[in-house]
């Protein structure tokens, strides 16, 4: 096996020197970036095929017996010429049985094997390619580099680090960069203002979620906030919870400390006539059941609130969910009248970067965030400065903090990423 090195400035170059000494198809073992030079390792496609080629059954020497163990007994081969009469059997010798043949493997079997190889060699080029894509933006493109880094260390996705860092101006600093990230975020991250809250605003809003993300201490801190602004007269409360054990009792003792009425619904009728009989409130909380998103009831929750063109959904997002489990709420909660999210549970999250990385992605208006259980000073207007600001500042753990040579797999974890990032890796160098 012959195995030559080839050390270029850039990769481009050290794989066109490869492809003209060996040849387009020849296989490249290893790679490294050395001394600020790329170093590749390859050999022949015509060696390899050696080295791998299995020898044949004749070719293979027989291994001689031994005449030294004690107790072994040795038949000696007999001579053409003798007859078998002369050679008396050994009575302790066994018979032989007859080794049968190995059938050979279908050409289904072997055109499968095959294809696991190719994809298994494929899947090592493009980690290798990868690896040198990530090195070489670091010393070509640093800013985009360290974006890169800082978005992925805060649990950002991959999607939108690549989105981000591809936009990052090039005559900027490392403290400008860093500013510039976070302004660039929060320009993205949608907040109402004080204007656009529902107290200020007005109106029916339902309140919707998955089961134990806090839709009912939520109504319970924003009734309050409502009654201590404008008074308990322009309030009123309806749960269409009948799911729950103790769903409206619950909410009657929020009702009861807050002297505002609460009503119970069960279907859209009831729903649409109790709405017409509270049009002189100023705002109207609708307290909804909890249910999965992959739930085929909450299609009829959302037909009941839909029903009636006057309400509005909250989205309530736990910010302790992982992103993926956000992402699926998201897309069974979204329709018509959805205008927009509540963050939920703030202070239980180490990091605020997937759900925020959500509301960027699906571009979700953020009204308000909870961080605890009392009514009502756990309430707070969103505000994107601080959001941004508390996403970077997670603490770090070392068991699920990445290195620099693990960030790579990070932007490849699918292959659709792992073919974006090799073209902008492609167009980096």
């Amino acid at each position: 096996m012959i195995v030559k090195k080839f050390t270029a400035a850039t990769t481009r170059e050290a794989l066109t020197l490869v492809r003209e000494a060996l040849g387009p198809e020849a296989l490249i073992l290893s790679n490294r970036i050395l001394d600020g030079r790329v170093e590749i390792m390859a050999m022949a496609e015509n060696d390899m095929a050696a080295l791998t080629a299995s020898p044949t059954p004749a070719a293979a020497a027989p291994k001689p017996l031994r005449h030294d163990i004690p107790g072994l007994q040795v038949i000696e081969s007999m001579h053409p010429a003798t007859p078998p009469s002369s050679a008396a059997p050994s009575p302790a010798a066994a018979p032989v049985p007859e080794t049968p043949e190995t059938p050979a493997p279908p050409a289904a079997q072997l055109v499968e094997n095959l294809t696991l190889e190719v994809q298994s060699i494929r899947s090592l080029i493009e980690s290798q390619l990868v690896n040198l894509a990530w090195g070489e933006m670091k010393n070509a493109d640093p800013q985009k580099f360290d974006v890169l880094r800082a978005l992925l260390g805060a649990g950002f996705s991959p999607r939108l680090a690549r989105e981000l860092s591809g936009a990052v101006p090039k005559a900027l600093g490392q403290e400008q960069v860093q500013r510039w990230m976070k302004s660039a975020l929060a320009h993205n991250l949608r907040c109402a203002g004080n204007r656009d809250e529902p107290i200020a605003q007005g109106g029916v809003y339902a309140l919707v979620g998955p089961t134990g993300v806090g839709k009912t201490t939520t109504i319970a801190k924003l009734a309050a906030r409502c009654v201590l602004q404008r008074g308990a007269p322009s309030l009123a409360l309806i749960t269409t919870d009948s799911y729950r054990i103790g769903a409206h009792e619950q909410l009657k003792i929020y009702g009861k400390i807050l002297n505002v009425p609460v009503y119970a619904v069960k279907n859209e009728a009831e729903l649409n006539r109790t709405l017409n009989e509270l049009g002189n409130k100023h705002l109207v909380l609708i307290d909804s059941a909890g249910m999965s998103q992959r739930d085929h009831r909450i299609r009829e929750q959302l037909a009941l609130l839909s029903g009636n063109p006057k309400v509005q959904r909250l989205l309530l997002l736990s910010a302790t969910a992982q992103a993926g489990t956000l992402d699926d709420v998201v897309r069974a909660y979204q329709g018509s009248g959805f205008a927009g999210t509540i963050l939920t549970k703030i202070d239980e999250a180490l990091s605020l970067a997937p759900v925020l990385d959500v509301a960027v992605r699906h571009k979700l208006t953020i009204h308000y965030v909870t961080n605890g259980q009392r009514v009502p000073e756990d309430l707070h207007l969103a505000r994107s400065p601080y959001l941004i600001d508390r996403a970077f500042k997670c603490a770090p753990q070392a068991p699920h903090q990445a290195r620099d040579n693990e960030y790579p797999i990070l932007i490849s974890a699918r292959e659709e990423d792992a073919h974006a990032f090799l073209s902008a890796a492609q167009a980096v160098s």
